[in-house]
């Protein structure tokens, strides 16, 4: 009985696990140069702002992943994946919501004058 009991509070443990923390991508370099990006056509809609597409690197090549829209969120500026590169070697910071508290589109920690009050 204790061992089904065991089995059982490890299978939810490890299963609260796998879907309540976030996971996190290990860094990994690659030493082929990401190609130019593509350019996208895309339309404006209100209430969403565009995730620009990106290579990523699949199966040892570079494949480029289509843009698309999401949801809005106030107060916060989208930034894109993007290739960083470190003594000749590449890798992907993926992209994700950052503060913008005066709704420049540029985020907080990027921003040289976050809410500047005559910025319009």
């Amino acid at each position: 009985m204790n061992i089904r009991k065991n089995l059982l509070a490890g299978l939810v443990v490890g299963s609260f696990a796998t879907f309540a923390l976030p996971t996190y991508a290990a860094s990994m370099y690659i030493t082929v140069d990401p190609p130019r990006p593509q350019v996208e056509k895309y339309e404006v809609r209100e209430g969403y702002v565009w995730v620009p597409g990106s290579w990523q690197w699949q199966h040892g090549k570079h494949v480029w992943v289509n843009g698309h829209h999401i949801a809005a969120r106030k107060g916060y500026a989208y930034q894109g994946d993007r290739w960083v590169q470190h003594n000749n070697k590449w890798t992907m910071q993926q992209g994700g919501w950052s503060h913008d508290s005066d709704h420049d589109g540029v985020p907080d920690r990027l921003d040289s004058q976050p809410n500047n009050p005559r910025r319009q």
